[in-house]
Order: C-alpha cells, then structure tokens, then sequence
C-alpha cells in the first residue's frame, strides 16, 4: 500500500518553495515553515546578517540550540521525577514493612 502525498507550497523571505510530504504531515510541514520564517525574518530584520544563505545557517543553528536546550531541560525534569518515584516507593515499602511487623 502506497502513502498518499501531498504537494506542499510554503514561503520563506519572499520567496516560494515546493514539497511533497505524506499527506498526514502535511499540517506538520507548514507550521514549521511558518517558524523557520519567523526566525529568519528576526534575524535578517536584525540587520546583523546579511545573505539568504547565512540568515538560513543561523537560523538552523538557533533551532538546534533552541531543541538543545529543550532536550536538556526534558532531562532534568525527567531525572527529578525519577527521583521522586524512588523516594515514593521507599516510603510505600517502609510503610508495608512497619505494617508487617504490627502484624506479629
């Protein structure tokens, strides 16, 4: 079975590209183009960068460091919230075993 596709026309700085993705990431594709031009306009309005091809490289590069960064964080939360569950199931644990030894 094929995947449908879907043609896909975005603009970034005035100027029209063409794609073709599945049909289902097709919503995908022009929210991401809406940002990657967002962040090249910032960064040409900017005026410190000159060059479609450079504006197009910094951009990249402040999106890397942006998923980096969000990466990052993830871990951090993720790494605390492990610690919690271990702190949790050690209180459970102590509490089953003062249970217990009410028991006898």
């Amino acid at each position: 079975m094929t995947e449908m596709y879907a043609h896909v026309n975005v603009k970034i700085l005035e100027k029209e590209y063409q794609f073709s993705c599945p049909a289902d990431e097709r919503k995908s594709l022009l929210e991401s183009a809406e940002i990657l031009n967002a962040k090249m306009r910032e960064i040409r309005d900017g005026g410190k960068v000159v060059g479609l091809d450079r504006i197009a490289v910094m951009a990249a590069l402040n999106m890397a460091h942006d998923l980096l960064a969000a990466h990052s964080r993830g871990e951090v939360i993720e790494s605390g919230a492990k610690g919690k569950i271990i702190e949790m199931r050690e209180r459970v644990e102590s509490a089953l075993q003062q249970g217990r030894q009410l028991e006898l």
